[in-house]
């Protein structure tokens, strides 16, 4: 929606104020006469209208100068042959994606404006303070307006430059989509399906882009298992317990594929990161994993994509291989790291390795650490859970 929008707002933050007055109407006359048939349509087209409504008036116009040039050239030859790219969300991300800004402000701003997640979120999502990442956003929107940021994609020849920003974001979008920062439920299926169906329009663009294989790869391989991570009550179920009958195969042999072209090029941190999807696909049950291979994996990961996280998920990876002690001596050098102070996964596998050796104690501070951290009520109760099965072990 708002991305349709800011095609007729020709502004981010006047898009963004006509969405809200769309919500707002919504409540009011969804409650008295229903929702209608297809409530998205209806939002995009109180919102737009009433973007229409606020250019119409001479002083709002002059208030709210361009944030962005609607770009009217006719597609070149190359562009026409690509009728995939007529998607005001691939636009927006192109937008905010634009060499100009920093490439951090690239996907934090794409994150908040078509992600649609607040602000504290998109800080969750890099490890910053909220009040960071505001400024941040900030001033990536005055960037586009001073530097009058087409709103289109680009084309072919201007592409490969702004690929990894790209990437980055979809990645993001997918990740914030597969596990909810916040909320009732784990999942938001709203973002991991923009994150693969605008990751397939790129694939269509650049077939040929080794990491932009990968990516898609990695998303198809990790969405497969979407059904299995629930159960009935929508409680969250562990890699350890998922059915794996109930994983999509269709998606695994797709991803799969993709995943054998990238890595016949020149593979980069996706492909790598889709390797490891593609072990834990192949495995036909939590025992037969191969850890071994997991681990190695995730050091080829470090030199491409040097990361805390990546630090983390390898720790992990060399405990289910060599044994929870051996885990949280792996862990050990993470806990210092400042960029995991807020970060409750680190405090989640330490506790699990601590359950596994047997230190209830420490495992009971632990978990209570990682529900101090996580907001998603889901893995909320999860851990609760966990909590309460290690408190009583000390009873």
């Amino acid at each position: 929606m708002l991305a349709s929008t800011v095609r007729v707002a020709r502004g981010l933050d006047l898009a963004e104020e006509c969405a809200q007055d769309a919500y707002a109407k919504a409540l009011l006359v969804w409650s008295r006469d229903g929702v209608p048939e297809r409530p998205g349509a209806w939002l995009t087209t109180v919102a737009r209208n009433r973007a229409r409504d606020l250019l119409r008036r001479e002083t709002v116009l002059r208030r709210s100068l361009p944030l962005l040039v609607v770009d009217d050239v006719q597609p070149g030859p190359e562009d026409a042959e690509t009728p995939l790219v007529d998607d005001d969300r691939l636009r927006l991300i192109f937008t905010c994606c634009h060499p100009a800004l920093a490439h951090e402000a690239q996907v934090a701003l794409t994150l908040r404006l078509l992600g649609g997640l607040t602000t504290a979120e998109v800080a969750r999502a890099f490890l910053v303070r909220e009040p960071t990442m505001a400024a941040r956003i900030t001033r990536a929107k005055r960037k586009i307006s001073a530097a009058r940021i087409p709103y289109r994609v680009p084309g072919a020849a201007d592409l490969p430059e702004r690929v990894s920003a790209v990437l980055d974001t979809l990645h993001l979008i997918f990740t914030t989509g597969h596990t909810a920062p916040d909320g009732t439920t784990l999942m938001r299926r709203d973002l991991t399906g923009t994150a693969i169906h605008l990751c397939r329009v790129m694939h269509t663009l650049l077939p040929d882009e080794s990491e932009v294989s990968g990516l898609l790869a990695l998303m198809l391989l990790i969405d497969a298992r979407h059904r299995a991570r629930v159960d009935a009550e929508g409680g969250l179920v562990l890699l350890a317990d998922q059915d794996r009958s109930r994983w999509d195969a269709e998606l695994i042999e797709e991803g799969t594929a993709l995943l054998g072209t990238a890595l016949r090029r020149q593979p980069g941190r996706y492909a790598v990161q889709a390797a490891v999807a593609a072990v834990h696909a192949e495995a036909a049950s939590w025992v037969d994993t191969d850890w071994t291979e997991i681990a190695a994996l995730y050091d080829v990961l470090r030199q491409l994509w040097p990361s805390p996280v990546v630090d983390l998920n390898r720790a992990v990876a060399v405990g289910m291989r060599d044994g929870p002690e051996a885990g949280l001596a792996a862990l050990e050098p993470l806990l210092g790291e400042p960029a995991l102070a807020g970060y409750g996964y680190l405090a989640a596998a330490r506790a699990d390795f601590l359950r596994q050796a047997g230190r209830f104690a420490e495992a009971m501070q632990a978990y209570a650490e990682a529900l101090h951290l996580t907001a998603n009520e889901t893995e909320r109760t999860f851990l609760a859970r966990r909590l309460d099965e290690v408190r009583a072990r000390l009873d």
